[in-house]
């Protein structure tokens, strides 16, 4: 079997700027990959059988993100070979990390690779939003600004930095969160280039931390840190997260944290492993 890593991102801001008529809203933001991933090993079948070694609990093998990244691969490019599949997970679900949509990612590159599909990066952005609007960020493969629903992306360089993420023990529907009342959705669009990340925010934060107790305590106790650049909460949560400079910065910040709560330090990315390790 083949292994391959399934990073975290986060959302250093996150901007609802409308709505489309279809109920999608419309968004600008910044993703940034984190060195902290689910782990993926996948081996090519001759039957053409789909099989996931590792079901989630609470979720139905047909419903979850690989097979039907696997699925959907194999059934577009017309490939007659199947896949076996084991899942690690480390990511929360629930938590605005991108777990499940960079698994689906993971699966679409691994397998367009194994089983000499060979498709471009363009033709596996296109289907990964078949699967999410936060599938393409992680075929795409580079920290970028996001606009669309997430899937018009142009790369960004981003400083060094190393991040404290706390996991509130709920899992947020984001569903619920962009259909709520709350939500503003008429945040003034930002110009690429220039932008600053330290001037932006999550509009999603607010409704959250309203609706869960839990993050808006832990945002809070980040919130009142030294030495960060940005406090923030990631996607439509639960996850919130500050960034540091330093390692050691991080690290002796996160050795702080209250009994009650947990969390892990994870260094930003530059790139998606899966290109990363093909430099």
């Amino acid at each position: 079997m083949l292994t391959f890593s399934a990073p975290a991102k986060i959302n250093l801001f996150l901007h609802v700027i409308g709505r489309r008529q279809d109920g999608y809203h419309l968004l600008q933001t910044v993703f940034r990959f984190l060195d902290f991933s689910d782990e993926l090993r996948f081996a090519v079948r001759t039957d053409g059988v789909v099989k996931l070694h590792t079901p989630t609990s609470g979720v139905p093998e047909e419903q979850d993100l690989c097979v039907r990244a696997a699925k959907l691969l194999k059934q577009e490019s017309g490939v007659s070979q199947g896949a076996d599949i084991s899942l690690q997970k480390k990511i929360p679900m629930g938590g605005g990390l991108g777990g499940g949509s960079s698994d689906a990612a993971t699966t679409l590159l691994a397998l367009n690779q194994m089983w000499d599909v060979n498709w471009d990066k363009d033709q596996l952005i296109e289907l990964g939003l078949q699967l999410g609007a936060d599938v393409p960020i992680f075929v795409f493969g580079q920290n970028a600004f996001a606009e669309g629903i997430g899937e018009k992306l142009a790369s960004v360089e981003l400083p060094s930095a190393w991040y404290l993420v706390l996991m509130p023990p709920v899992q947020v529907s984001t569903a619920e969160i962009f259909t709520s009342k709350e939500l503003t959705r008429n945040t003034i669009p930002i110009r690429i280039p220039p932008f600053s990340i330290w001037q932006g925010h999550n509009d999603l934060e607010s409704v959250v931390c309203q609706k869960y107790p839990l993050v808006a305590r832990c945002l809070e106790w980040l919130k009142q840190l030294e030495n960060t650049t940005i406090a923030a909460m990631s996607g439509s949560g639960a996850c919130v997260f500050a960034e540091f400079p330093t390692e050691v910065a991080a690290r002796t910040a996160f050795e702080s944290i209250p009994a009650d709560m947990s969390g892990f330090v994870a260094r930003g990315l530059d790139y998606h492993p899966f290109y990363k390790s093909r430099e």
